[in-house]
């Protein structure tokens, strides 16, 4: 762990400026579909990062959203998002970051998770024997217990099959909740959870390099994720992730 986390924080932190430095200019569209957006600089942002890792961990293997698998054999896999929130980033809203991952290949346990929102400059951090972090200050899920108290975020996915079974949750969760947001950033709404900012966040259809780092960011701050193959899109999730506290299994 001394030696991963900070690997992924530098490599967080040089991407987030990366990233920063582009904002609100003119941007190559790599691929724009119906309900969602692929740039240029999310691969440059992957490039990046998987370069600075490799640089230090040759042997190491790399999954990422922009490329699938790249590196070696060795025992650790990092699951990279470079820009997590890319629509929100092409739109000019300033809610996007970056998510780094670590885990053992053999058993797919989770080793370190960072996500950095570099508008705010605001770094979660995490890892194995070392506890959830918000620039250094420890952090814990609200302690929230009834839904009429809580505010939930909702995830509307990539596809008209989630979107029409997201609606439906919707409506089941939102009358019974303080308030809900519609974010564009799970990584970012993992990590608020985390915080204690948020409750809970559910969503069709999402994938590994999404919530991997905020799986552990919210574990290790007391809360809950539930995660279950994707019914829209194999080889995507849904999931629900929540202080530990709230009921909220009973309006899914």
């Amino acid at each position: 762990m001394k030696e991963l986390l900070p690997a992924a924080i530098n490599a967080a932190k040089a991407a987030g400026k990366l990233i920063l430095e582009n904002f609100g200019t003119d941007l190559h569209v790599n691929e724009m579909k119906q309900y969602d957006i692929k740039l240029e600089l999310d691969v440059r942002s992957q490039e990046l990062i998987t370069g600075m890792l490799l640089a230090e961990f040759p042997e190491h293997a790399i999954l990422g959203e922009e490329g699938g698998d790249t590196g070696g054999e060795g025992p650790i896999e990092w699951i990279i998002d470079p820009i997590d929130g890319t629509v929100n980033y092409f739109f000019g809203i300033p809610h996007f970051c970056v998510s780094i991952a670590a885990r053992e290949r053999a058993s797919q346990k989770l080793l370190v998770g960072v996500i950095y929102d570099p508008t705010q400059d605001e770094l979660w951090t995490v890892a194995e024997g070392v506890p959830p972090t918000l620039n250094g200050k420890l952090i814990a899920c609200s302690t929230r217990s009834e839904m009429a108290q809580c505010v939930v975020t909702i995830g509307f996915s990539k596809s008209k099959e989630s979107l029409d079974a997201g609606f439906e949750r919707y409506k089941r969760i939102s009358y019974n909740v303080r308030k809900t947001r519609m974010l564009g950033s799970a990584a970012l709404a993992m990590a608020y959870i985390a915080c204690g900012r948020l409750d809970a966040y559910v969503e069709e259809q999402i994938s590994l390099w999404d919530i991997a780092a905020g799986i552990m960011l919210i574990e290790a701050a007391g809360g809950k994720v539930m995660l279950k193959p994707g019914a829209a899109k194999e080889g995507t999730m849904f999931i629900c992730a929540w202080n530990g506290r709230i009921p909220i299994e009973e309006y899914l």
